[in-house]
């Protein structure tokens, strides 16, 4: 599964993620693609909070970001 989220600002794309969150059934994966400054941080956190396992957050070049998340 994939989430595109370029454009977007702190704090849309953990809430986007959150949203899609509700949908993602347990040991799934999601790719999540962002260009938000903050985003490595804030998906880091946010993984921590809810228990999701973050398996890689990666610099892609040109200020967007790639996170891969296991629900």
């Amino acid at each position: 599964m994939e989430l595109t989220l370029y454009g977007l600002e702190c704090p849309q794309p953990i809430l986007k993620v959150a949203a899609k969150a509700r949908e993602i059934p347990v040991g799934k994966i999601l790719d999540v693609f962002a260009d938000c400054p903050s985003f490595p941080e804030d998906i880091e956190a946010w993984c921590q909070k809810t228990g999701r396992i973050l398996l890689l957050c990666k610099d892609e070049g040109s200020g967007k970001f790639r996170a891969r998340i296991q629900f």
